[in-house]
């Protein structure tokens, strides 16, 4: 084989394993939570998302940015946050569920500290 071939094989292969090994790391380490298990409000808030609305708190909606980068990386605007109504807060509350464009849907009850992926 010539010498040019077997350098052009093994660059492919391991371009190939290496860009299949981040695909499978990807979101990797984010917990899951079936929509059934979350509390009341979050699946009132999942309703309201998927639906449309109306949302209750001005800031809903807005680009979550995944600063810290804990969930699996996209461009940015694909993910949007909405607050989950805390009991016995008269604030925002630390709960939140970010939605991506492809309808997957993320949970945090700790201001974004972690996170869960909802399970339909």
């Amino acid at each position: 084989m010539p010498y040019w071939l077997r350098f052009l094989l093994v660059a492919w292969l391991t371009t190939g394993s290496v860009f299949a090994f981040s695909l499978s790391q990807q979101g990797s380490g984010v917990e899951q939570i079936r929509a059934s298990e979350l509390p009341r409000e979050a699946q009132q808030t999942l309703l309201l998302i998927k639906t449309g609305g109306p949302f209750p708190y001005a800031r809903d909606g807005i680009v979550f940015g995944n600063y810290e980068k804990r969930l699996p990386r996209q461009p940015r605007g694909y993910y949007t946050e909405y607050t989950v109504k805390t009991p016995g807060r008269r604030d925002r509350g630390p709960r939140r569920i970010i939605a991506g464009e492809r309808r997957d849907y993320y949970y945090t009850d700790d201001h974004y500290q972690s996170f869960k992926r909802i399970l339909e």
